[in-house]
């Protein structure tokens, strides 16, 4: 009777504790699937496919199927007598697709004659200005206080301004604004490491 007893005991704490295990076991999947629900139907495990910048946000490659192995950090290099370049240089074919490198507003499109065909990005925060320079020509439908999505594009790799005409590129810079929030103003950082810090979204397939 004793033993009879005891099995039955044990039996009964082996299905509980399954039953434990089962019901957390539900409760942590309907959690992620609650999170992927409210984060969006094209948001995986990770944060994003590029570095993460000081504010928490990410920064695309913008030259579309350029990828992080292919940059070169050239921030520092001198050009042109005591200038520094403060920017990075971007090799793609004539006409690749120019993309915007985060969620902003279309602030200035300006040509000059360094830069060329260029365009001023303010992010959504008005925090930090992007700048793409060298462009052949803009996206077709692309105007002063547009709003854009990241990986949108706005314009195509060229070699207007001074850009050596046999090497087409992108000059991508970005700069901190100041308080007057002037599109040509602010203080440059190097892209270079915010577009090749690798996240846990380089195991995304």
């Amino acid at each position: 009777m004793y033993m009879r007893t005891t099995v039955s005991f044990l039996i009964g704490v082996v299905l509980g504790a399954t039953a434990i295990l089962l019901y957390l076991g539900e409760t942590q999947q309907l959690a992620i699937a609650a999170t992927a629900h409210h984060a969006g139907p094209n948001v995986g495990p990770t944060l994003s496919r590029t570095g993460p910048t000081e504010s928490g946000s990410h920064v695309i490659i913008p030259v579309d199927g350029v990828t992080a192995n292919r940059l070169k950090s050239n921030f520092y290099e001198a050009r042109g007598g005591f200038r520094v370049h403060h920017a990075i240089d971007i090799l793609a074919p004539r006409s690749t697709p120019v993309l915007a490198a985060v969620d902003g507003t279309i602030r200035k499109l300006f040509v000059s004659r360094a830069g060329g065909i260029t365009i001023y990005e303010f992010d959504r925060a008005e925090q930090k200005v992007y700048y793409y320079a060298h462009l052949e020509r803009y996206a077709s439908t692309l105007h002063e206080g547009m709003s854009v999505a990241q990986g949108d594009v706005i314009g195509y790799v060229g070699t207007t301004g001074n850009a050596p005409p046999n090497t087409p590129h992108l000059h991508f810079a970005i700069s901190i604004l100041t308080p007057s929030k002037e599109w040509w103003k602010g203080e440059p950082i190097d892209p270079y490491p915010l577009l090749t810090t690798p996240t846990r979204a380089s195991m995304l397939p």
